[in-house]
């Protein structure tokens, strides 16, 4: 009996998995650009759900003219911003964008929008489609 509810609990774990999609988001913040600025940060958490690796090589948005993955570092005491060319999320881990790390750089809004919608793509595969409201910028 307990080898056949173990059977049936891992068939149903596996058949859970299998039903996700392959790179979910959370935790989406998009601030509001400072005053006279045309630039917004995106902050969230990218989870790969799947068994492969995925490699983020291009974000887009209809609200932004351009959109960037940055990082920030120190170097030789001084605080810089180097952009991401592709944003790796090994299979199975949470890639974190936050303040003082990896996050987006949103460029250039190309109108008033409450709503941001950015699109995450490998090559010319669209991943995954989020939406946030605009936050105002905290300190």
């Amino acid at each position: 009996m307990r080898i056949v509810l173990l059977g049936m609990c891992l068939l149903i774990c596996a058949c859970g998995r299998e039903s996700l999609p392959p790179l979910v988001a959370a935790d989406l913040e998009v601030t509001a650009p400072m005053p006279g600025a045309r630039m917004s940060a995106g902050y969230l958490e990218l989870h790969n759900n799947s068994d492969d690796d995925i490699g983020i090589t291009r974000v887009t948005s209809p609200d932004f003219e351009a959109v960037e993955i940055h990082t920030s570092l120190i170097e030789d005491g001084i605080s810089k911003m180097r952009r991401i060319d592709v944003l790796d999320i090994a299979a199975g881990s949470t890639a974190v964008l936050q303040r003082g790390g990896m996050h987006l750089m949103l460029m250039r809004p190309t109108g008033s929008t409450d709503v941001v919608s950015l699109n995450f793509y490998t090559d010319d595969t669209l991943l995954l489609t989020v939406q946030s409201t605009i936050n105002a910028r905290k300190k």
